[in-house]
């Protein structure tokens, strides 16, 4: 009787251990099937980025910044921009993407004010959208990421004034249509206005574009032989002053502040034309772009907050950075 007794325990015991681990395995298989579906659903989820001037070097770190939260978040990215600085093309291009459905755009903005219609279709499409590097101010986008434009244009007129001895005539040159350039020399001018020695004797539009800006930057030398120091509020620009000044040959005598890193503006700072440049966290507003993105579409995904919690958290503004450039320390920043 005993011994019944123990066999009966011992199949008890074996019948326990067997759903356990049975239910173990189906637990387990469950999570990786869901693990796959979740993988290949987000294969098929697809983000747009869209600039403007598309194929210039500027939008390079941010595009990287994007495709390299796409490999970690496992979606599938776009890139889409208007050939020229035209909010008229961007706007075509904006409602192409908006009419294929994406899961999110990240925008650079042209101009402020003119695309708050196309916001308003992406966001009765149910279409997420975040600004970077060039905002504008409308409900209808959930955040902004980008450089703190005011506080870079105080940073490019203390530059400016130090590489001057703080005092003489100097110029801006900017892209007076797009909010970042605006806010860029409206912190220039503020700081500027405050140094007594130094005098601002034009704010010019350079169009966004290296032949005009060379143009406008070749007027206001011959204009005004004794000007000593040009803040261009972006990096075409800066080339186009670059080049104006060598023609003129006045290499010594005109220093230079300039925005961003492609390389023309690296070697020209290299052979000493432009003294320095103000790089952005160009990378970053690709990368946190996509993140918030993500998030908007997934209603606070737990993989944000469990991959990416050291990231910054999703708000209305986050400011990128800014460092300055200089010949010390342009090598490092070359593409490698």
């Amino acid at each position: 009787m005993k011994k019944l007794l123990l066999i009966y325990v011992f199949l008890l015991i074996s019948y326990f251990l067997y759903m356990y681990n049975y239910h173990f395995n189906e637990s387990q298989l469950s999570h990786l099937e869901k693990i796959q579906r979740e993988s290949q659903e987000g294969i098929s989820e697809k983000y747009v980025m869209v600039t403007f001037q598309s194929g210039i070097d500027y939008w390079k770190g941010s595009l990287k910044g994007f495709e390299d939260a796409a490999q970690k978040l496992n979606v599938s990215v776009e890139y889409r921009g208007a050939t020229q600085h035209d909010i008229h093309e961007q706007i075509t291009v904006i409602e192409q993407v908006i009419a294929k459905k994406p899961a999110g755009i990240a925008i650079s903005a042209i101009d402020p004010d003119a695309l708050s219609i196309t916001f308003e279709k992406a966001k009765d499409a149910g279409i997420p959208i975040v600004l970077f590097d060039s905002g504008a101010p409308s409900d209808k986008v959930s955040s902004f990421l980008g450089t703190d434009n005011y506080k870079a244009g105080i940073t490019a007129a203390q530059k400016l004034a130090e590489l001057m001895g703080a005092k003489g005539k100097v110029a801006v040159i900017t892209s007076p249509n797009q909010l970042n350039h605006q806010e860029r020399t409206k912190g220039f001018l503020d700081t500027i206005k405050k140094t007594a020695g130094i005098e601002v004797i034009a704010v010019k539009d350079g169009k966004g574009d290296q032949f005009v800006s060379r143009k406008v930057a070749m007027d206001l030398l011959k204009n005004h032989p004794d000007l000593k120091g040009i803040f261009a509020t972006e990096a075409n620009g800066g080339v186009g002053v670059g080049e104006a000044v060598g023609i003129l040959k006045r290499n010594q005598k005109v220093k230079i502040v300039s925005f961003d890193t492609d390389k023309p503006t690296l070697d020209l700072i290299k052979d000493g034309t432009i003294s320095a440049t103000l790089a952005q966290g160009t990378w970053r507003m690709g990368f946190w772009s996509l993140l918030f993105l993500f998030d908007l579409q997934h209603k606070n995904s737990p993989i944000i907050k469990r991959e990416f919690s050291d990231q910054p958290q999703m708000t209305s503004y986050v400011d990128t950075g800014i460092s300055i450039v200089t010949k010390e320390n342009v090598e490092n920043y070359y593409a490698k």
